[in-house]
């Protein structure tokens, strides 16, 4: 279980690297928040009952599906992939009680990743 939490907090890092620049809080659309409500609802437990190796998975193809430059996904994609990494943290706060309160800044951090950024996101990697 030690390497499972380990993994959570190595991806964590990753991700706060990656958006080191957007360090102040976003505020997302009122549409954008109802498609997340949406797919909260429709994934949550789905996602909670995610093995690790389920997670692993959907965590390397989001990074790999948003570096690649010849991919753009379109922002239902964008949000299920971000609100289920964002549910998975729901699990790791009930597996790891001493760390709830990273684990639910995680997930805010991962609610709070804006469609629009990742299309300038991807506009910038294709110069």
């Amino acid at each position: 279980m030690y390497s499972v939490f380990k993994l959570f907090f190595m991806c964590t890092l990753i991700f706060m690297i990656n958006n080191n620049a957007y360090a102040q809080n976003k505020k997302l659309s009122v549409d954008d928040q109802l498609l997340q409500d949406s797919i909260y609802k429709s994934n949550k437990k789905k996602v909670l009952n995610f093995s690790m190796k389920e997670f692993d998975s959907l965590f390397f193809e989001y990074f790999s599906s948003k570096n690649n430059p010849d991919l753009v996904l379109s922002k239902t994609e964008f949000y299920t992939y971000t609100v289920q990494i964002a549910t998975f943290s729901d699990r790791l706060a009930k597996l790891y009680p001493d760390q709830k309160e990273v684990a639910e800044q995680n997930k805010e951090k991962w609610l709070s990743e804006s469609y629009e950024e990742y299309l300038d996101y991807k506009a910038n990697q294709k110069k």
